[in-house]
């Protein structure tokens, strides 16, 4: 993957730079740490834009919906050599390794859970042992979990939205629920992704 401004003919850099940051809490564990931190949510998506790639977006956020931190990743950009030889991994290594993997890692608060309205960005699941799920309107009748999906085979509505855990944190569903209701008591489970867009399309216009 190439991200903007890398020298043609040259190594692309390795994920984890290009990191921007703001609104960092300083006195937070490290992620993976004891939890001497904030109680937190993160929201995780990329966004993608056709004259600079894709960007990602990770927001923690406390459970009345605050920003404790930011991060997003400088845009990453795709050639057509690396869709051929990446093929049906594409996805996993675009949105779940070099995007998710490297914005994950950059927290320096442990979430109770992150989520995610990408149904791509799931494959970061690999690449934590944080629960993760899927967050989308309710009322929406978009099909997920889809051949090959990481999704597992439950879901809840909570609010607006319905949450359907990673497949790895399907039997986890009554607590990841528990977990979300101060949160979705505040605000919108949807809201923050909304957020993030906004701050990335900032970005891009500075």
């Amino acid at each position: 993957m190439e991200r903007k401004g890398a020298a043609a003919g040259k190594q692309p850099p390795r994920p984890g730079g290009g990191i921007e940051r703001s609104m960092e809490q300083k006195s937070a564990e490290p992620a993976g740490g004891t939890a001497a931190g904030p109680r937190a949510y993160g929201f995780l998506t990329a966004v993608e834009s056709g004259s600079h790639g894709v960007f990602g977006g990770y927001l923690l956020v406390d459970p009345l919906g605050r920003p404790l931190e930011f991060h997003c990743t400088a845009p990453v950009k795709v050639s057509r050599a690396q869709q051929i030889l990446f093929g049906s991994t594409l996805q996993s290594h675009l949105h779940g390794q070099q995007i998710g993997g490297t914005l994950l890692a950059e927290g320096t608060v442990t979430p109770e859970m992150v989520l995610t309205d990408l149904e791509p960005m799931l494959h970061v699941r690999s690449h934590t042992k944080l629960p993760v799920a899927f967050v989308r309107d309710a009322t929406s009748v978009t099909p997920v979990g889809v051949a090959g999906s990481t999704l597992g085979t439950c879901s809840f509505t909570i609010g607006n939205a319905t949450v359907s855990p990673h497949a790895t944190d399907a039997s986890r569903e009554a607590d990841l629920r528990v977990r979300l209701e101060e949160l979705a008591a505040a605000v919108d489970l949807r809201e923050p992704f909304e957020r993030i867009r906004a701050a990335i399309d900032e970005a891009q216009r500075r």
